[in-house]
This record gives structure tokens, C-alpha cells and sequence, in this order.
């Protein structure tokens, strides 16, 4: 069901050549990039009509109108099941705890007497969210982007997710009530490229977006990737991730049951487990077939997803090389399993997220432990990281010098744009001082 790597011994190679040897699902956005063009310029060129027509043709679904009434979100929360209710609420709370305490306040440095730098934080104005609605509904993805843009203090959010046809054109009621718990009440029928596409260039309902974020299919990251430069976005995700570095403490029910759970996402999704441990490599494996087996999505996704290229049970010899092999990989999720996890998971650089232990699974993540559940994916840990209050925040620059604080440093500034051969922006700094520089300190 699982493929294996032996990367012990002298297998384990440096740098990039470790990072080749890992599994990892094929995701070629810039094919995929070609495909979304003309979905895009549609949307660009015929607004509303093209998203009702592209509903119709990819949802199968014809709509009267892509914003969703107002009623609908109230119907939608007055009917939500009260379990589901009172889970996503815990959701929400816990998520604004972690949240609040990212926000950035306002600095002013004083770098000489008379000359300041302040740097204050200021959020996007208006923020596109997305949250998928194809193999899965997911009202948590909800919370994950709408909870950090609302404690950034993003004034203008709206929500898009596609319109299903089992539901009368409007998105799932989940995410319809998910929305009206929030607060966010200006959510659109609209899915994959074309609710990209709505929010970077605006149509008659819905004004155009600052930044759009939120996780999706190769088609919303090739959307993202297209409309790079003219709107913010959060990533390009790819498939989910999950590796779990173990050792022969870790219980193979706990690691087998992980792995299973990023499976039943999608086809690509990728399995790892990075262990030194044969034992408990030969225990998982021997769990797996049982678990699978009394589990839903089987033939659809999770045995595909365990057997593909992008999922493996990778042998090293110790947690040291572990280590080594986990930051290459740099997981969207990564678990760790070992003796004194804690100290091991302090030692990692590159991750999306981190759970320590056997009782923080990456499934408590991705609803209630407070974290935010959009990560990093496809190796890309090594450089960003997921999404947060400061993902919707910019930090501007207030430079106040008076006359004294410039004449001190006015001839170093002389000095480097001379240096640089660009004498105007001398002449900019000697024009203040009636062409003559002041020596400085």
C-alpha cells in the first residue's frame, strides 16, 4: 500500500540531493496556468455572466444571481446541526486567542535626536477568502482565513466557495453558516479559477480585492499565480502534507491512523513517516490495511494517495538523521513522535506547522487547537510560512528628521549617492543647505 525509501547507511546524501530523493506529488502549475487564462480573461471581460456560465459548466448548476442573499446565511445557521454549531464556535475562540496576540504594534525608533523611524502596521484594505467546496466541504478553512484577516482589523472581507447544485446554486450550508458566525456576510457562489479571477478584477456584485486567500485545487493556484503582481495572495498550495518523524516509542495505531487522515483528502495527498525503526515501520504498515479498510474515501482517495509517488516510509538510522530528512522534506505538517519530542521539535527549521507528541495530531490542528491549518506545502517551509494576522498586515516606514538630524549625516548620504553615480540624489540633500554640506559628525 506504502512504498518504502532506505536512506540509512551511506544513502543519505547533503543539500539538494537528500531534497530529490524524497517523495513528493507531481503539481505542475505553470501546465494548469495556460488552462486558467481564458476562464480569467472571461471573468475579466464579462463579469457576473461569465460566472454564471462557468457555474453552469463546471457545477452544473444554473444561477439567478452569484451573491448570496443575506437570508440564505441566516437560514443556513438557524438549521446548522447544534453539535456542529457548538464545535465551530470553539473553533472560533480558540482561533482568536492564538490570533490576537499576532498583531503588530505601532514602533518609533529614535535614531539620532531630532530623527525618528516608525514603523506602523496597516491592513490590507479589502481581502478576497476562499474556501474550497469540491471532494470536501470545509467550514474550518473558513475560520483559518477569516479569524486572522478580522484580527488584522481587514475592514472589507467577502468569501467566495462553489456553488452546489444539491443546494439550489449556493455554497455548502456549512460554509454559509460558518460565514454568518463570523460576521462575514458578503459571500459569492463562485469556485476554483473564476472566484479568483471575481475577486482580482471585480464584477458588478462584487468590487475587486486586495489580496485573496485561502487553499484550493491546482486550478485556484495557477488563478493565484496569474493574477500575481495585480493581487496579493497568501501561497500556491499544492497538495496536503503530512510526515511524521517516529522513533520505537511512537505507537503505530497513532502514526497509521495520521497518515490516513491526510490521505482521505485527495489523491495527491502525501504520507510520510521518516523513522529508524524497522519495527515500527513493519507495524504501521501491517495497521494500515485494517484502518483503511473500516474507513470512507478508500478507492477514491486515500489508497491512491498512500500508493502514490508522493507518499513513503522513509528508513534512517537515527532521529539525528531523521532530522536531517524532515527539514529537506519541509512539510506543510509535521508530527513528531520520539522520545522527548519536545526537545526534537525545537530542533526543526523547516515546517509548515509542528505537533509534538502522541496527543497533538495534525487533525487537532486542523480544527481546534487554536493554530492556523493554511501552510506552506510542496517543500516551500524552507521560506514562508502560514497564513496569519500578519499575513494581512503591511508595515510602513515614518522617517521624521528635522534640519539637525539631516546636517549630521548629510555628508554620508552625499558621499553614497556619489558613490552610486547618481549626483541628483546628492544635489537633493546640498539643496537644503544652500549647496554646501555640513561636515556632520
Amino acid at each position: 500500500m506504502i512504498s518504502r525509501i532506505d536512506l540509512r547507511g551511506d544513502a543519505l546524501p547533503e543539500g539538494p540531493a537528500l531534497r530529490d530523493l524524497l517523495p513528493r506529488a507531481d503539481f505542475d502549475v505553470a501546465a494548469a496556468l495556460e488552462k486558467v487564462r481564458p476562464i480569467c480573461e472571461a471573468v475579466h471581460h464579462r463579469g457576473d455572466a461569465a460566472l454564471i456560465d462557468f457555474a453552469e459548466k463546471f457545477d452544473g448548476v444554473r444561477l439567478d444571481q452569484v451573491r448570496v442573499p443575506a437570508e440564505a446565511l441566516t437560514k443556513a445557521l438557524d438549521e446548522l446541526d447544534p453539535a456542529v454549531r457548538a464545535a465551530l464556535e470553539e473553533s472560533i475562540r480558540r482561533a482568536r486567542l492564538v490570533h490576537r496576540e499576532q498583531r503588530r504594534t505601532t514602533h518609533t525608533t529614535q535614531v539620532v535626536p531630532g530623527g525618528t523611524v516608525t514603523e506602523k502596521w496597516v491592513p490590507v484594505e479589502r481581502v478576497g477568502l476562499y474556501a474550497p467546496g469540491g471532494r470536501s466541504v470545509y467550514p474550518s478553512s473558513v475560520i483559518m482565513n477569516a479569524v486572522p484577516a478580522q484580527e488584522a482589523g481587514v475592514e472589507s472581507i467577502a468569501l467566495a466557495s462553489p456553488a452546489q447544485a444539491e443546494f439550489d446554486g449556493l455554497p455548502h450550508p456549512t460554509i454559509l453558516a460558518a460565514c454568518a458566525l463570523l460576521g462575514v456576510d458578503e459571500v459569492y457562489a463562485a469556485g476554483g479559477a473564476t472566484a479568483v479571477a471575481m475577486f482580482a478584477h471585480g464584477t458588478e456584485s462584487c468590487p475587486p480585492a486586495t489580496m485573496v486567500t485561502g487553499p484550493g485545487n491546482i486550478w485556484v493556484a495557477a488563478a493565484k499565480r496569474y493574477f500575481t503582481g495585480r493581487i496579493g495572495i497568501d501561497a500556491e498550495a499544492g497538495p496536503t502534507e503530512i510526515a511524521i518523524l517516529a522513533d520505537d516509542t511512537a505507537d503505530p495505531v497513532h502514526v497509521a491512523s495520521d497518515l490516513i487522515s491526510q490521505a482521505e483528502h485527495d489523491p495527491l495527498a502525501a504520507a510520510v513517516l521518516v523513522t529508524d525503526s524497522v519495527a515500527l515501520a513493519d507495524a504501521v504498515e501491517k495497521e494500515l490495511e485494517p484502518q483503511v479498510a473500516a474507513t470512507k474515501h478508500i478507492e477514491d482517495r486515500i489508497r491512491p494517495a498512500l500508493a502514490g509517488r508522493q507518499s513513503a516510509i522513509v528508513l534512517v538510522d537515527g532521529v539525528e538523521e531523521g532530522l536531517r530528512v524532515v527539514d529537506a522534506y519541509g512539510a506543510e505538517h509535521l508530527e513528531i513522535q520520539t522520545a522527548d519530542a519536545a526537545a526534537v521539535a525545537d530542533r526543526v527549521k523547516n515546517a509548515g506547522a509542528i505537533f509534538v507528541g502522541p496527543w497533538a495530531p495534525v487533525s487537532l490542528g486542523d480544527y481546534a487547537a487554536g493554530s492556523n491549518h493554511v501552510l506552506p506545502t510542496g517543500g516551500c517551509a524552507c521560506h514562508s510560512s502560514g497564513l496569519s494576522v500578519q499575513s494581512f498586515l503591511r508595515g510602513i516606514h515614518i522617517v521624521d528628521y528635522g534640519k539637525d538630524a539631516l546636517a549630521e549625516v548629510a555628508h554620508h548620504v552625499v558621499t553614497l549617492a556619489e558613490a552610486e553615480d547618481l549626483p541628483a540624489h546628492g544635489a537633493a540633500i546640498k539643496a537644503r543647505f544652500g549647496w554646501k554640506v555640513p561636515e556632520g559628525k
